[in-house]
């Protein structure tokens, strides 16, 4: 049996942040976040292209895009949906996790998911770099060891 684990480097990669505008208070944290988690391990600062969209919904729409182009190695989508008092919320949250699934599925690209789903602004808050550390640098750096594990269990063979 073999067992891979994936190195955190990550010289030589590109990565695509792409963010949602609404609620781009807390969005602005995460991509911050995100950004430093990768330059931290090694992606160069200008391998990271960040896109915004208008929100949630469309940040599928645009990591299948940019997946497309065939010039990133990772896609990190980032935003923050806050509950209301209608179905909208389920909506978004659904509809955008979804769609980056599918995204990564159809092209075979690494996308990970670093939007939020809260409550409250106080909750968007404490996931966006306070008590709950910033998920835009997890949803990063879980792409990183995506990323190379798969890269190492394909060159095995």
């Amino acid at each position: 049996m073999t067992t891979f684990h994936a190195q955190m480097h990550a010289a030589g990669l590109r990565v695509a942040l792409v963010c949602s505008r609404f609620n781009d208070l807390i969005v602005g944290r995460l991509e911050a976040g995100a950004r430093d988690a990768l330059t931290r391990h090694g992606v160069a600062d200008d391998a990271i292209d960040t896109v915004w969209v208008p929100g949630a919904l469309e940040v599928p729409m645009a990591a299948k895009a940019l997946a497309d182009t065939g010039r990133y190695d990772a896609i990190v989508g980032l935003g923050a949906v806050m509950r209301g008092a209608t179905y909208h919320f389920e909506v978004v949250a659904n509809q955008s996790a979804s769609g980056l699934s599918r995204v990564a599925m159809d092209t075979g690209v690494v996308v990970t998911n670093g939007i939020l789903t809260v409550d409250t602004m106080d909750q968007a808050l404490e996931r966006a770099g306070s008590k709950a550390g910033n998920k835009g640098a997890d949803a990063a750096l879980a792409a990183l060891e995506t990323v190379n594990v798969l890269r190492a269990a394909i060159q095995a063979g």
